[in-house]
Parts: C-alpha cells; sequence; structure tokens
C-alpha cells in the first residue's frame, strides 16, 4: 500500500516545521500544500528536502487545496491519501489510528470525529463553530443516513480509487458539503474514528463574510442544496452506503435550521 500525507498550509509559519517533523515521525511520504502562504511559509517549507511540497501563487482555498492533492496522488500511484491539518489541532499520533483501520477492514473513507469518543482533555470549541457543525451533522445525517459525528473533521482517510469516482470542484470551507453527498451517490464505504478535540487558537478566523456565523450557515447551506440539485438524486428514499459508526438520530429539520443533537 502506497500512502501519502497531504498537509494544506496557508500562513502557517508559527506552526509548520514542528508540525512536519512530528508526522515524519510516523510516516516518510508528505506533501505540503501551500496555498498562497503571505508570510515566511514557503520559505520555511522550501529548504526542506524530506517533504513534497505544491505552491498556489495566490490563495485558492482549503477546498482546492484537497481537491490538488487527491489529484496528486492518484497521478503518482498512490492508494490512500490521509489529510491533516496544520495548525496541531490533528495529532500526528494519530496517523497510525488511521493507518490500522486502512488496513483492517475494507473502507473508502475514514473520516475522524471530535465527538464520536469524548474525552476529558478536549478543549472547548468556539460556540458558533460548534453549533453549525452539530446542525449540518444532524442535516446530513437526514439527508443520507450516514450515521456521522464530525461532519467537518478535515482528519480523514482516502481510498484513491474511490475518490477518483467523486467530482469535487467547491474550492472553500464549505468543500464538506460537497464532499458527503457525494459519498452518499458514490455508495462509498464509510467509517469514523475518534480523534481529540484541540482549538489552540480559538479567535483564528474564516476571512470575510464568513466570519460572521450566520452567513457562514447560509454559505454552507446554499453549497449543499446546489450539491444535491446537480445529483439530482432523492436521499430520503435510496439506500445508505456501508457505515460503522455512531452519530445523531436523525431528524427532519429544514436545510439549515438547528438541530436538537448533544454537541
Amino acid at each position: 500500500m502506497r500512502l501519502l500525507i497531504a498537509i494544506p498550509v496557508h500562513n502557517e509559519q508559527k506552526y509548520v516545521d514542528r508540525v512536519l517533523d512530528k508526522v515524519l515521525t510516523f510516516h516518510r511520504d508528505v506533501l505540503v500544500v501551500d496555498d498562497g502562504s503571505t508570510d515566511q511559509t514557503p520559505q520555511i517549507v522550501g529548504l526542506r528536502d524530506d517533504i513534497q511540497v505544491i505552491r498556489h501563487p495566490t490563495n485558492l482555498g482549503y477546498g482546492q487545496s484537497l481537491i490538488d492533492a487527491f489529484q496528486f496522488a492518484d497521478d503518482r500511484g498512490y492508494d490512500w491519501v490521509i489529510t491533516m491539518d496544520c495548525d496541531e489541532q490533528h495529532e500526528p499520533e494519530r496517523i497510525p489510528d488511521f493507518i490500522a483501520a486502512i488496513e483492517s477492514d475494507n473502507w473508502d473513507l475514514i473520516s475522524g470525529s471530535r465527538y464520536l469518543s469524548p474525552r476529558g482533555d478536549d478543549d472547548l470549541p468556539p460556540t458558533d463553530r460548534r453549533g453549525i457543525n452539530a446542525t449540518l451533522t444532524t442535516t446530513l445525517n437526514e439527508l443520507f443516513s450516514l450515521g456521522i459525528t464530525d461532519a467537518f473533521c478535515g482528519y480523514k482517510a482516502h481510498r484513491v480509487s474511490a475518490t477518483r469516482s467523486l467530482r469535487l470542484t467547491e474550492p472553500g470551507y464549505a468543500f464538506p458539503m460537497q464532499l458527503w453527498p457525494q459519498v452518499w451517490s458514490a455508495k462509498l464505504r464509510l467509517t469514523e474514528i475518534p480523534v481529540r478535540l484541540i482549538y489552540n487558537d480559538p479567535t483564528r478566523h474564516f476571512g470575510g463574510q464568513l466570519d460572521d456565523a450566520g452567513n457562514r450557515l447560509r454559505h454552507y447551506t446554499d453549497v449543499l442544496r446546489a450539491e444535491m440539485k446537480r445529483l439530482g438524486d432523492n436521499p430520503l428514499s435510496a439506500p445508505a452506503p456501508a457505515a460503522k459508526t455512531s452519530g445523531c438520530r436523525p431528524r427532519r429539520e429544514p436545510l439549515g435550521e438547528p438541530c436538537g443533537c448533544a454537541q
């Protein structure tokens, strides 16, 4: 099995060297997607000879960084891609857990969840992020019977051959709202594994209008609606993909309305 660790970065000079050093102790095949950083990140990663790098000349978005990482992996014959963030909120120590899940069963997508097995040392996320995640996680479960507990965790393992069948085009932070409907439509086999809930800097922002929680929820909902329309499927009458998760119990809520599940 050929495995690639893909790490999108944007202005992560504070963390990038430290994170890469730690990741490389668990797996030696690492790709950094530098999404138009304007700080010292390009210089820092450019000095390293132990990683591979894609450089966006301008900031194209988190989703585009993932899309480019998937294409990079496919072009070079990798079997799996583990995606993780570079702000020390995804622990490299969990990489062996993802590898064990890859090797133990026949999944297509293994998604980290910060809410699957709560821990005493978990951080408390900002209220708006927690609420939006809970709302859209429940909405996705209601629509697609995915049984997930964390719609927005970027710590994931993707089978390259399965990802190849998807049409992923959403460049921004709403990327999961396109990914999950396509996972359902393609009947990919998915599971979740627990990862720790870490928020080192709750003041970090999304940028522009997405810094407003109401605008962010509307944007995510609009992307989800557009993807459902593009797929042209009726998720409430179709069989769900195989899953091995425990999540919110589905409720019939209007798309984008808050749910009452545990957050």
